[in-house]
């Protein structure tokens, strides 16, 4: 079979054939329809994400497929189940075998591309907005780098929890997908002064964001006092610095969130909140925006552009 593989970190990814594998105990075969893309997956090519494997390994973090076989002491899924996993690695191929007990059976209804793009970016913002930051209706939240993959979820599911909702975003088309995923407010991350124009608008009581760097020094000064700050991820390569005076004169706190972690040490928290993910979009309430599609040859184009910051959304490779 086709995989995309990382054989050390000094040298880029590579299509190569390898053998397709059996499943061992605990795991299932999938034939895998779809593979979500995530920065993650960019930091993993350098070895500088904190859950990388050693090389060589497949990239992919997430994916939607339909199971091909069952190993030892596996009941469930049935092989021909339609599956989302959350596998951390081995998604950018034809094939791959993963734990039966991170499998989650998909809606009828829901396309494997829609399922692929639909764990961690969903499950990222609703854990965060919901469970970490707690987040009231008419409450402002502040989304940073609003159109990406986690991000117009944070501002889709920050509106359904009525919110009102601020993003910001770099250029109008970008805008405009955070507009119609149900932003009332729009700042343009290119043009603007983020910290004047969100306190112009009453300042923010939570802010999202999975941008870092200049972004959240600015989001910083315009939060409002006892406001929370979610730290998703640093898409700008700038981890910032977060002056602790100021979170005491403000009364303001910086909440981190790592959405994996909570299969270690919460995995019910996760699995909930994912139910009622799947719920919604059952129900009409959620619709996945996938921006890029790519077939498996084209790879490494797909990780360009996410890597560009050009796509919206998520990026899906369709092996």
């Amino acid at each position: 079979m086709r995989a995309y593989r990382v054989s050390d970190f000094d040298s880029p990814p590579a299509l190569v054939e390898i053998e397709t594998p059996a499943p061992g105990k605990g795991e299932v075969l999938i034939e895998i329809a779809a593979c979500g893309l995530n920065f993650a997956d960019l930091l993993m090519i350098k070895g500088q994400y904190q859950d990388t494997p050693p090389p060589p390994f497949t990239l992919g973090m997430e994916i939607a497929g339909t199971v091909r076989g069952l190993g030892q002491g596996v009941n469930g899924p049935a092989i021909g189940a339609r599956v989302a996993v959350f596998a951390g690695q081995g998604g950018l191929a034809e094939f791959g075998c993963f734990s039966a007990a991170r499998c989650i059976e998909i809606p009828d209804q829901m396309p494997f591309e829609d399922a692929a793009g639909f764990l961690i970016a969903y499950g990222t913002s609703h854990l965060a907005l919901d469970h970490r930051a707690r987040l009231q209706p008419g409450e402002r939240l502040l989304v940073l780098g609003a159109a990406g993959g986690v991000g117009l979820t944070a501002v889709e599911i920050g509106a359904r929890m009525g919110a009102e909702v601020i993003a910001c975003a770099r250029g109008v088309e970008k805008l405009a997908v955070a507009k119609a995923a149900g932003a009332t407010h729009l700042i343009d991350s290119e043009s603007s002064d983020l910290r004047a124009e969100v306190k112009a608008l009453g300042g923010a009581d939570v802010v999202y964001d999975a941008v870092g760097g200049d972004q959240f020094t600015a989001a910083m000064r315009a939060t409002n006092p006892e406001g929370r700050i979610l730290t998703i991820g640093f898409a700008s390569g700038e981890v910032p610095k977060i002056p602790a005076n100021h979170l005491l004169v403000k009364n303001i706190s910086v909440i981190g969130l790592y959405w994996g972690g909570y299969m270690g040490f919460a995995p019910e928290t996760l699995t909930g909140s994912l139910a009622t993910l799947f719920d919604l979009y059952r129900d009409g309430g959620l619709r996945p925006h996938i921006g890029a599609r790519f077939p498996l040859a084209e790879a490494g184009d797909a990780l360009a552009l996410l890597k560009a910051r050009k796509s919206t959304g998520k990026v899906v490779v369709t092996p």
